[in-house]
């Protein structure tokens, strides 16, 4: 393997250990090596970070293990030049394999320049990431919790969902702190803890709270609603941190909100997955291969075996998915008119993830250029000769012939 780098070195990164190789040598010979084992702690990192800078190496690479490779990133991201390489795309060849071994491999390949690396944003994104996804999994508490509340009712017999649209807002948590409470309400009772129109339904919800509601029920709502409280205060905590991250990247979110089907929650969401800085990608193609929405690519003896799209960003996938039901909804949209000419051949899961793609390579270029979203309306794509064609094609299906006649030739 021809050489680039004079001096670099690989890390083999475990919980409790760190295996590290040094390459060093000029370029049009062999390197020598040296190699050391240093602990994971913050004592040992910082001896890592010491024996590194004393061999002078300018590159460092290691395996994306889990979590284990970020307090080794965090602590080495000032001084050397970091990658970090997939580990699936750099394993060696089987044999005897040890972490001496797997540290120097990725030295070897590191100092030939073969290790693509994987996208790491800035720490002030790292946060802003940690902060979305947990939200997500808290919005994810907060449905369950919702839901056994729902089934709870339903098992006592308590039917305030027919007259209450959303028994979580002031008037349903006042009467279901009621309910818990054992109390017997009286008309004016629940006039008084009700709001806006559901005091005209007083006696429909005073028929609604007749159930069969045992011990058992209370405290099971008691456990339910005591938890969705704590989540939702959990979230406005999260959601109050996220809100402060996002001010430097304000101009970005703006942008962002432009296109349909995208929100500040959404814009957040992207930003934290993707940065800000979209010269860390090559281009509109490779950003949806990296982020799980381009069609797979296996192709063998001239047959095309799967075109299945790859795993991806899970996070930035879905909330694009999303995005991309949204602006499906949208009138009078390039979004829109795109979603709907793909579900009529593909169906509605396909023109989702194409839509998605379109809106990721749409964020690329706004982002990248700083330009604001174009909207180009519904037909932007609209010509007569394929409308005819199309509606050719229907009727023959039908079982009809179609000749074509000019309008002017049928009134002579």
């Amino acid at each position: 393997m021809e050489a680039i780098l004079e001096r670099c070195a690989g890390l083999d990164v475990h919980q409790e250990t760190v295996v590290a190789c040094v390459l060093y040598g000029e370029l049009d010979r062999k390197p020598k090596q040296e190699i050391r084992t240093f602990s994971t702690t913050t004592k040992g990192l910082l001896a890592l970070h010491d024996w590194l800078s004393d061999w002078e190496c300018t590159h460092i690479a290691m395996e994306s293990t889990g979590v284990y490779w970020k307090p080794v990133w965090s602590i080495l991201e000032e001084q050397f030049t970091l990658i970090l390489a997939n580990a699936k795309r750099i394993k060696n060849v089987p044999g005897r394999k040890t972490d001496v071994a797997d540290a120097a491999w990725i030295a070897q390949l590191l100092r030939s320049g073969l290790i693509t690396p994987s996208f790491v944003p800035p720490a002030d994104i790292r946060n802003m990431r940690d902060l979305t996804r947990y939200r997500r999994k808290l919005l994810r508490d907060a449905t369950a919790e919702k839901n056994r509340i729902h089934k709870i009712l339903q098992d006592a017999n308590l039917k305030l969902t027919t007259y209450i649209s959303d028994i979580f807002g002031t008037s349903g948590r006042a009467l279901l702190e009621s309910v818990i409470n054992g109390e017997a309400l009286e008309a004016h009772e629940v006039r008084e803890k009700v709001k806006t129109s559901l005091k005209r339904k007083v006696p429909e919800l005073l028929e609604a709270l007749d159930g069969r509601m045992r011990k058992h029920h209370r405290m099971m709502l008691g456990l339910h609603l005591d938890h969705l409280s704590y989540v939702e205060k959990q979230l406005e905590k999260v959601e109050s941190e996220i809100d402060r991250l996002l001010q430097p990247h304000l101009p970005a979110v703006e942008l962002l909100i432009t296109i349909p089907g995208i929100q500040k929650d959404a814009a957040a969401v992207i930003l934290a997955e993707l940065g800000n800085d979209m010269s860390c990608f090559g281009g509109d193609p490779q950003i949806a291969a990296w982020a799980g929405l381009s069609p797979g690519n296996n192709e063998s003896a001239g047959k095309k075996e799967s075109s299945r799209i790859a795993k991806g960003n899970k996070s930035l996938k879905a909330v694009l998915c999303q995005a991309a039901w949204a602006a499906s909804k949208s009138k009078g949209t390039r979004l829109a008119s795109f979603f709907y000419r793909i579900q009529k051949r593909r169906g509605q899961k396909k023109a989702t993830i194409a839509t998605a793609h379109l809106i990721l390579r749409i964020i690329y270029r706004m982002l990248k250029d700083r330009v604001p979203y174009q909207e180009i309306g519904w037909d932007y794509l609209a010509s007569s000769k394929p409308t005819v064609d199309y509606w050719i094609k229907k009727i023959e299906a039908m079982g009809f012939m179609v000749k074509l006649e000019s309008a002017e030739a049928s009134l002579t």
